[in-house]
C-alpha cells in the first residue's frame, strides 16, 4: 500500500495506533496492511518536526513496538519471576 493512497480516516488510525506504545509495527501491519518503513514515512509527514524526533527516539529499540522483542522479553522477564518463585520454596 502507497503511503499517499491512505485516505484521511485511514491515515489517522495508522498515526494513532503508531504513538501507542502498546501497539506493535507487526500489529499495524497486520491490521492496516502498511509496513514499518511505511508507518515512518506517514508519521514523518505528518508530525511536527520536533514531535517526529521525540516519537523515533521513544519508538527506537522499544520493546513493545516489535513483537518479537517484545515476546522475548516477556520469557526473560518470566523466567526471572519463576527463578525468584522457585529460590522461596
Amino acid at each position: 500500500m502507497s503511503v499517499s493512497s491512505l485516505d484521511p480516516e485511514l491515515r489517522n488510525r495508522l498515526i494513532r495506533m503508531a504513538w501507542e506504545d502498546r501497539t506493535t509495527f507487526e500489529e499495524i501491519e497486520r491490521t492496516l496492511g502498511v509496513p514499518e518503513a511505511q508507518v515512518i514515512k506517514v508519521m514523518r509527514q505528518e508530525l511536527k518536526s520536533r514531535s517526529f524526533k521525540l516519537w523515533r527516539k521513544r519508538v527506537s529499540g522499544r520493546v513493545t513496538k516489535h513483537q518479537k522483542k517484545f515476546r522475548q522479553a516477556q520469557t526473560r522477564r518470566l523466567s526471572a519471576q519463576e527463578l525468584l518463585r522457585s529460590d522461596d520454596d
